[in-house]
């Protein structure tokens, strides 16, 4: 990859991450007036018309990128980042965009712990390290002292977790199944499992609510289309520190227009647990 390659790969991950904190304050301004498995239904709508499209222009077609190897781990992937999604939509109405983010950017860091057990990866002592400190700026987030503790905070660590074993069971299946066929199982099993919870939950929208929605439905599309072009111009291993800019970006929309405050306490665990992320991430590209 050249520098000019890489360079290009950063802004379109900047852009990327810009676009799903647009798409978070969205999701949260949506899921305060209608039911959250309703909204999250009609994204997945969206999203796999674009994985489908995007499938059938690929060479080989949907017939390539229905052939998977792994046809039980493709489909409880979708299954579980489409519940991963409704977790966090969910969180954003408890907690905030802000505070949410802060618990949820932990993920890597399960990423990293359970990446033994699942992909039979060795982990070493300095990763468990700073797992360990991402884990300390997590309960300084969260600040479980009597009375403050809110069991709301519960949630987005649930989301992060759910994000993570997504995360490694997609790192699982491309051992055999390429990133097309992955993508491709993500937005249409997810759709399908969403369209059986959410047609329940329908109701009327509004005509104001339903241009929020079209702007939800084209900030998933066009953030998703912008990370697969920065995988096309940059490896992951040089880009991926980025996606912490989506916790700036976000607690940036919380604020601006929803009023929430950055409390001390959520910023410096944030900043630690960043931290002890980007440095699991320079060691795996050390390794690599």
């Amino acid at each position: 990859m050249s520098d000019n390659n890489t360079r290009l790969g950063i802004l379109l991950m900047c852009s990327a991450t810009f676009v799903f904190a647009a798409q978070d304050g969205l999701s949260r301004h949506l899921a305060s007036e209608y039911s959250v498995y309703l909204i999250v239904m009609i994204r997945y709508w969206f999203f796999a018309a674009f994985v489908v499209a995007l499938s059938a222009r690929r060479p080989g077609g949907l017939r390539k990128a229905i052939a998977t190897k792994h046809l039980f781990l493709q489909c409880f992937r979708g299954v579980l980042l489409a519940m991963e999604i409704v977790v966090t939509v969910v969180a954003f109405t408890l907690l905030g965009l802000t505070e949410t983010h802060a618990i949820f950017i932990c993920y890597p860091l399960i990423i990293a712990a359970l990446s033994g057990p699942i992909l039979g990866e060795t982990v070493g002592w300095r990763r468990w390290s700073a797992i360990g400190v991402g884990m300390v700026g997590v309960l300084i987030v969260l600040k479980p002292s009597a009375g403050v503790f809110s069991p709301a905070a519960v949630i987005p660590l649930v989301g992060a977790l759910m994000f993570a074993v997504y995360g490694l069971l997609t790192r699982y299946v491309a051992r055999d199944d390429g990133s097309a066929v992955s993508f491709f199982y993500t937005g249409t099993v997810g759709m399908v499992v969403m369209t059986a919870i959410g047609i329940w939950y329908w109701e009327p929208i509004s005509s104001a609510n339903w241009i929020w929605m079209g702007m939800l439905c084209f900030t998933g599309v066009l953030g998703h289309w912008l990370l697969i072009k920065t995988y096309d111009h940059a490896e992951a291993s040089a880009v991926q520190p980025f996606a912490y800019l989506q916790l700036p970006f976000a607690a940036g929309f919380g604020m601006l227009l929803f009023g929430e405050t950055l409390r001390t306490n959520v910023a410096i665990g944030a900043a630690i647990v960043v931290c002890a992320g980007l440095f699991t991430l320079w060691r795996e590209r050390r390794r690599a």
